[in-house]
C-alpha cells in the first residue's frame, strides 16, 4: 500500500489543487488521507473542505479545525511575538466569520487520530496513526528537536510498537527519525510551508513486507494567485509574504 498524506493546508486552494494534481499524475497511491489544519490564512476554507469532501478523503482535526468549530476564544497557534500573535486573531476571526455552517459542522465532525492497518485488521503487522499534534493535544508542536524520551513517551502513550509509524503536522516543517523503533514523520504543509521552501509539502508512504518508504514530495503551485487572493481580501497582506518565502519572510513590526 502506498499513502498520500497531506496536512496544514491552511485555506490554500491552489495548493492543495497543485497536490491532488500531482497524486493522481503518479498513480501509484492508494488512498489519501489529511493531517488537519484545513482553514486559516488564506481564504478559501469553504472551497478547501469542499473539494476534500468531494473526492471523500479521511483525515483527522488540526488545531485550527477544532477550535473553529467549537468557536473556542483562540487558534491554538504559537505566536513568536506580539505582532505574529496579533495577526493570529485576526486570520482566526476571519476564519470563523467567514466558514459556513456546513463547512463549521464538517471541521467539527472530524476525529482526533486515526489507525491505518495497511495489512489488515485480521493479521499482524505495522500500525499508522495519524495524529496533529502529538497524543494528548492537536495544539502541540513536535519539532525535529524534540527529545528520544519525548517521542518514546509519545510512541507509548499512543500503544505504538517497534514498527509502527506515526504522522503528524502542525509544524510546517517535514522530518522523519526512528527511536525505539517507531518511525515518527512530520509531513510538512500544503499550504503554508515553514522550511525556507515555499512549494507545497506532502508525504508519499509506502508499506510493505520489507518495511516503511518515505519521500517528501515538493509540488510547485501558483503562489501569485494565492498571494493576490489574500490582497483583494480582508486577510493581513504579510500572509502572502509568508507563503513566497516559504515561511522564512520576517513579519513587519505593529505599528
Amino acid at each position: 500500500m502506498r499513502y498520500a498524506l497531506i496536512s496544514d493546508i491552511h485555506a490554500n486552494l491552489p495548493a492543495l489543487r497543485a497536490v491532488l494534481a500531482n497524486i493522481d499524475e503518479r498513480g501509484d497511491i492508494d488512498a489519501i488521507y489529511h493531517l488537519g489544519d484545513l482553514t486559516g490564512y488564506a481564504p478559501w476554507p469553504n472551497e478547501v473542505v469542499a473539494l476534500l469532501r468531494g473526492r471523500a478523503i479521511p483525515g483527522i482535526s488540526g488545531n485550527y479545525d477544532s477550535t473553529v468549530a467549537t468557536d473556542y476564544k483562540h487558534c491554538g497557534c504559537r505566536a513568536d511575538t506580539p505582532h505574529d500573535e496579533e495577526l493570529s486573531h485576526l486570520s482566526f476571526e476571519w476564519t470563523r466569520s467567514h466558514v459556513t455552517a456546513g463547512t463549521k459542522k464538517y471541521l467539527g465532525s472530524l476525529p482526533f487520530r486515526l489507525d491505518i492497518r495497511p495489512f489488515g485488521g485480521h493479521v499482524s503487522g505495522p500500525t499508522i496513526t495519524l495524529v496533529h499534534g502529538n497524543q494528548t493535544l492537536n495544539t502541540v508542536y513536535v519539532t525535529a528537536d524534540r527529545s528520544d524520551s519525548f517521542l518514546e513517551k509519545m510512541a507509548k502513550d499512543l500503544g505504538a510498537r517497534a514498527e509502527d509509524i506515526i504522522c503528524f503536522g502542525h509544524t510546517h516543517k517535514p522530518w522523519q527519525r526512528v527511536v525505539g523503533g517507531v518511525q515518527f514523520i512530520n509531513t510538512g504543509s500544503v499550504g503554508r510551508p515553514k522550511d525556507g521552501d515555499p512549494r507545497a509539502c506532502y508525504v508519499s508512504l509506502a508499506i510493505d513486507g520489507s518495511g516503511a518508504r518515505v519521500e517528501f514530495v515538493r509540488v510547485a503551485y501558483d503562489i501569485e494567485e494565492a498571494a493576490h487572493a489574500i490582497h483583494e481580501s480582508d486577510l493581513p497582506d504579510e500572509f502572502a509574504d509568508v507563503l513566497r518565502s516559504g515561511g522564512t519572510a520576517p513579519l513587519p513590526a505593529a505599528r
